[in-house]
């Protein structure tokens, strides 16, 4: 296979992974979050918090690296819009992610009533960054 359709594919599959566990985790931990049951709930939290996030992180980490790499093989200058719109977007995405895991962690500590709604506004947040990068990924408007 071509090296270039190879990392597009690559590309693609971990962008499509990376969003389908964020909204994955989201449905759990609402649901978790909404059953009453703290031992379920702490359980989900902490694998959460332990496993998920970090993978996440790296497989969102490695997605600059191959869009990059993907530009400079296609030929097309990084200067155009919808990269450099991606761009912000992702950094904008670096300090949500980091305020989730922070909620995340004051939502396992008991006696924070407030930790849920707000771990879940951060997760809308992180999503809907998510899908407007990949919107523009997927688009390319030129």
């Amino acid at each position: 296979m071509e090296h270039y359709l190879t990392l597009r594919i690559v590309h693609g599959a971990t962008a499509v992974l990376l969003l389908l566990g964020v909204i994955v985790h989201l449905i759990m931990l609402w649901k978790a979050g909404r059953g009453g049951d703290q031992a379920v709930l702490q359980r989900k939290l902490q694998r959460t918090r332990r496993l998920s996030l970090p993978l996440l992180a790296v497989i969102g980490l490695s997605l600059p690296v191959t869009g990059w790499w993907l530009t400079h093989l296609a030929g097309w200058p990084l200067g155009q819009f919808w990269l450099l719109a991606s761009s912000v977007l992702f950094l904008a995405l670096i300090p949500l992610v980091l305020l989730l895991a922070g909620r995340l962690s004051a939502w396992q500590a008991p006696g924070s009533p407030t930790a849920a709604r707000n771990a879940g506004i951060y997760g809308v947040l992180v999503l809907v960054v998510l899908i407007a990068i990949t919107a523009l990924m997927g688009a390319k408007p030129v």
